[in-house]
């Protein structure tokens, strides 16, 4: 069985006929698309998508300050700066 990450659901059907409707009864929350009772895609509000790709790039920079701190410290002079 496959795992529903959202509290709502809508068939492709009537997110056919009225897409506003739908993300207008969404609240802001994520809404599962159904395609034969089974979710093909999740409909995200702008703002919430925004807000996932800030905290993925966020993680993107610790680690890539983690994988820097691994490395050699490497003497350098005031001058060279």
């Amino acid at each position: 069985m496959q795992t529903m990450l959202a509290t709502a659901t809508v068939s492709i059907s009537d997110l056919k006929k009225n897409p506003s409707d739908i993300i207008k009864r969404s609240h802001g929350a994520p809404v599962a698309i159904l395609n034969h009772n089974r979710p093909t895609a999740y409909l995200v509000p702008a703002a919430a998508f925004e807000s996932i790709m800030e905290q993925l790039d966020d993680q993107y920079l610790v680690q890539m300050v983690k994988d820097r701190q691994k490395e050699r410290n490497m003497k350098v002079s005031l001058d060279d700066l």
